[in-house]
């Protein structure tokens, strides 16, 4: 028997009508199953692909001493009213280093904090523990991997880029309070190296002179 282009074509939409529902449900969860596994290899071959964070090799922590002034930054809430930054590091008798942080508003006042950094890696000095005078800072602590990593310090001891290992905050940091536009752009193909969004770099605001 031969059947022309019509019948051929009502033959498989009555084939496809007599699938039942119970067929139709577990066609969908199938491919509900699918889609999900789908996304989940995704997130893993992403978590697999980020390589490892590397600090610089060695840092002279006297010469590291002293203050600079953040040059941009990534989004963070505790500094979303911070328009001109600056850290000021002081080596104690303790071999531990005083963090003096102090930023001014976006409302012209001055937010000030005080800490204590720890030297987590006595090879490279590059990675530290910086625990803030308040409660809930004291409470928790930092991690015990740290959570101030130098990735990227020149010879001069004049630029630096600054982060946390989990790659959620950076910072860029100058001597001075203004850095060319060609440092600026090495510092950021640097964090964008590292894996870090350096898109997302918010450049800091200075205060207008009076």
């Amino acid at each position: 028997m031969r059947y022309s282009g019509w019948e051929l074509e009502h033959q498989a939409q009555r084939g496809h009508d007599l699938v039942t529902p119970k067929e139709s449900a577990v066609k969908t969860s199938l491919a509900l199953l699918m889609s999900m596994c789908a996304l989940i290899l995704a997130s893993c071959a992403g978590i697999e692909s980020r390589q490892p964070l590397h600090t610089v090799a060695s840092v002279d922590l006297a010469r590291y001493a002293g203050t600079w002034y953040e040059i941009a930054r990534l989004p963070m809430w505790f500094q979303r009213h911070c328009i001109d930054s600056k850290a000021t590091y002081t080596i104690r008798p303790d071999n531990k280093i005083g963090v003096h942080n102090e930023c001014v508003t976006d409302t012209g006042g001055l937010d000030q904090v005080d800490g204590i950094a720890t030297i987590v890696d006595t090879q490279t000095n590059a990675k530290l523990a910086v625990t803030f005078d308040n409660f809930f800072a004291r409470l928790v602590g930092p991690s015990r991997d740290g959570n101030y990593w130098i990735l990227d310090l020149d010879l001069d001891y004049q630029t630096a880029l600054v982060g946390t290992p989990d790659r959620r905050y950076l910072w860029m940091l100058s001597r001075n309070p203004h850095l060319d536009d060609v440092t600026y752009q090495r510092v950021v193909g640097k964090a964008q190296q590292l894996g870090f969004p350096a898109s997302d770099l918010i450049r800091a605001k200075r205060r207008s002179p009076m």
